[in-house]
C-alpha cells in the first residue's frame, strides 16, 4: 500500500520569474488574511455584531463564502 501525500511544497522552479512568485506569495497571504478576518467575525457576539452593522445571517453568509473570494 503506497503512503498518500498529505501536504504540498512549493519549489521554485529556475525558469519562473521571481515576480510570479512574488505575486503568488501575496495572493497566498491575502486568502490566509481573509480566512482569519472570517474566522474573528464568526466569534463576535451580537452586541459586536450590532456595533458594526452585521446580523447574525450577514455573518453566516460572509463564513460560508470560499476564501478565494474578497
Amino acid at each position: 500500500m503506497k503512503k498518500q501525500q498529505k501536504g504540498y511544497a512549493l519549489i521554485m522552479h529556475p525558469q519562473l520569474p521571481a515576480s510570479l512568485w512574488s505575486r503568488l506569495v501575496r495572493r497566498l497571504g491575502h486568502w490566509h488574511e481573509l480566512s482569519v478576518q472570517r474566522r474573528r467575525l464568526a466569534g463576535l457576539g451580537e452586541a459586536e455584531l450590532k456595533d458594526i452593522g452585521f446580523s447574525r445571517a450577514d455573518v453566516e453568509q460572509e463564513i460560508q463564502r470560499p476564501f478565494w473570494r474578497d
